[in-house]
């Protein structure tokens, strides 16, 4: 590899499959007590998973049940809500 070009971390959506590089991703995290929530830092300790920062794979993963299958967990509501709204915010920017 030459000089100064680092390699881009690839993550798999947890609701399409495909892979995107780590930063077009939106992580979920599961903490050791259990607790399941929207990570934006990416930095948060504990169980990982990502979705793709649009509403159709944050749909298509609630309607598949596809993060509670990753993290083994049961997802709340209001943490697919977030990740709605973490969405609808990117799509500003």
């Amino acid at each position: 590899m030459a000089a100064g070009k680092r390699k881009v971390p690839l993550r798999k959506c947890a609701a399409t499959g495909e892979m995107f590089p780590k930063k077009e991703l939106l992580r979920i995290v599961r903490t050791k007590e259990g607790e399941i929530s929207v990570d934006l830092t990416g930095k948060k300790s504990g169980r990982g998973t990502y979705v793709s920062k649009s509403e159709e794979a944050v749909e298509k993963a609630q309607a598949t049940h596809a993060i509670e299958k990753q993290l083994g967990a049961a997802v709340p509501e209001d943490v697919y809500a977030d990740l709605l709204h973490a969405v609808r915010r990117e799509a500003l920017k």
